[in-house]
Formats: structure tokens, sequence, C-alpha cells
């Protein structure tokens, strides 16, 4: 009978598991942890916005692969 799936490829599904799985619990971690301080703080990100002032146009930004409007 033949293995359906290899050894390597086991290999290569854990790892993917470990690194993607640590990447994602960690952005989690620091959001939580961000939402918290500014929450404690009592900045919202509209306040962070405002510090820019009035002058400030929207503009386009590149965020993680896509574009999007701020403004």
């Amino acid at each position: 009978m033949e293995h359906f799936i290899q050894p390597d490829t086991m290999w290569a599904l854990t790892v993917g598991a470990i690194y993607f799985g640590s990447t994602i619990a960690t952005g989690i971690a620091l959001r939580k942890a961000c939402d918290w301080l500014m929450g404690r703080v009592g900045v919202d990100l509209d306040d962070v916005h405002a510090q820019a002032g009035p002058n400030r146009g929207p503009r386009k930004a590149f965020l993680l692969g896509s574009w999007r409007s701020e403004g």
C-alpha cells in the first residue's frame, strides 16, 4: 500500500503551520495590546488622524498588497 502523504510533505505542512500560526498569533496579540493601550490612554484612531491637520488632503496608500484611500 502506498503512502498518500509523503513524510517530506507532512514536515513542510508542520513547519508552515508553526510559521504562519505563530505569525498570526503574534499579530493578534499586538493588535490587542495596541487596542488596550490606546483605550487606556483614551486615544482613538480618529484622534491620531486629526493630528495631521486640516490641510492634509486625501491620499492613496499601498497597504498589504492593496491600494486604499485615506481621507
